[in-house]
């Protein structure tokens, strides 16, 4: 097993602290092999087999466990010494009240507990009301373009060279784990990739919000995924299906998306005024989970290669930690503006700089900010190497492997 390192850097310290350790991501992001990889480490750490309680509720072989009251005895029957046990519960959502048995379980067992789940609103609504102030989530996505390398110097036995052949292939396929566990073709690829789509929709949003209207989810799902990288609210959708004679009401559109968002298959970043210093509640953008998904569900289009290097870029900059925002700075666009703890970022992503004007226009906006802190253009030029007064320009691949900004 292929350790994720970035994972388990923010699960370490955690372990045996009192608050419950909670994965979330999309289906199929590897959130049960982290918790593998947890199990192998606390065995190192000395921790004995029997104290370690591993279920996994998507297994048949755990399907009588189907509310908090049968999950609690299955727990409890498992505690034989007066020793700390550690449980670790994969995709607890298929569980009807599992959030009653956690919080039993953290009164009457001395335990430390994990639990992961692929729907973000049913976890943290849930959580905040029997748990408050007792948890900490960790979002894990596929894998990034490091990680993408990193499995395949290990699967092959080889170093990577031709990285930037490396990176258009992972533009393409993406980043979930089981497609780079093997040499499939971008045709097989695509055929998992979909697989694991309709997994989360029929499963995370249809069947968990009740969903009626499949057919309008699917048709406000195909178009976000052509407005990658666009800006657009509830209102837009809901004006453009009526431009096509489809009447469907706001309050729809802003349910739909906020089911998909919770799905992880997209994520909802809002704009920040930067002259205001304050965010705004219009015009968001929204990206994807992992870019595989537009291929696999909407076809390759070279044409759509801005939109998801934007979502590339994006995705990193959340695995790096950063909150990420959609910058506004007077009547001008920032791609991204990036906050941790007290640093920040500014990025601006583009194809190509073969033009004056798109050079212009890309460094313009971030020269016209006056601050210290780092600012790139990224793109995907391998021999533009120039920086303009402070402003670095960084090929993507080049961009996605650095440690810090």
């Amino acid at each position: 097993m292929i350790k994720r390192e970035l994972y388990l850097e923010q699960l370490r310290p955690f372990i045996d602290k009192p608050l419950i350790k909670v994965l979330t991501g999309i289906r199929r992001s590897g959130k049960s092999a982290i918790l593998m990889m947890l199990q192998d480490e606390l065995t190192q750490r000395g921790i004995s087999g029997d104290n370690i309680v591993y279920v996994n509720f998507e297994s048949m072989e755990y399907s009588d466990i189907d509310d908090a009251k049968s999950l609690y005895s299955f727990i409890k029957s498992k505690i034989i010494n007066e020793l700390k046990y550690y449980i670790l519960l994969d995709e607890i959502q298929e569980v009807k009240g599992w959030e009653k048995a956690i919080n039993s379980m953290l009164v009457d067992f001395k335990a430390d507990i994990y639990i992961t789940g692929s729907n973000s609103k049913l976890l943290s609504s849930e959580l905040a009301t029997y748990i408050a102030g007792r948890y900490i989530e960790i979002n894990v996505t596929p894998l990034s373009f490091k990680e993408n390398l990193d499995f395949k110097k290990i699967l092959t036995g080889t170093d990577i060279t031709d990285v930037q052949k490396e990176f258009i292939r992972f533009l393409r396929l993406g980043g979930f784990p089981i497609i780079h566990t093997a040499d499939y073709s971008p045709e097989d690829a695509y055929k998992i990739i979909k697989d694991i789509y309709a997994s989360a929709i029929l499963r995370d949003i249809v069947q968990r919000n009740r969903i009626r209207n499949i057919e309008l989810l699917e048709r406000i799902v195909k178009y976000v995924f052509e407005n990658i990288g666009n800006m657009f609210s509830p209102k837009k959708v809901a004006d453009y299906f009526k431009n096509q004679q489809r009447k469907v009401d706001i309050e729809t559109v802003y349910n739909y998306l906020d089911a998909l968002e919770g799905a992880f298959i997209i994520y909802r970043v809002p704009r920040y005024d930067l002259r205001g210093k304050a965010v705004m509640q219009t015009n968001e953008k929204y990206f994807l989970g992992d870019q595989g998904l537009k291929y696999a569900v909407m076809g390759y289009k070279d044409r759509d290669i801005s939109g998801i290097l934007e979502n590339i870029v994006f995705l990193e900059l959340k695995r790096k930690g950063y909150q990420v925002y959609v910058g506004k700075f007077d009547d001008k666009e920032i791609d991204f503006v990036a906050e941790k703890k007290e640093q920040k970022v500014y990025v601006q992503v583009a194809y190509k700089l073969s033009e004056e004007s798109t050079v212009a226009r890309e460094f313009g906006v971030l020269l016209g900010i006056r601050d210290h802190y780092p600012k790139y253009v990224v793109t995907m030029e391998d021999f533009w190497h120039d920086n303009i007064e402070g402003v670095k320009h960084k090929n993507i691949a080049e961009f996605l492997l650095m440690e810090e900004y």
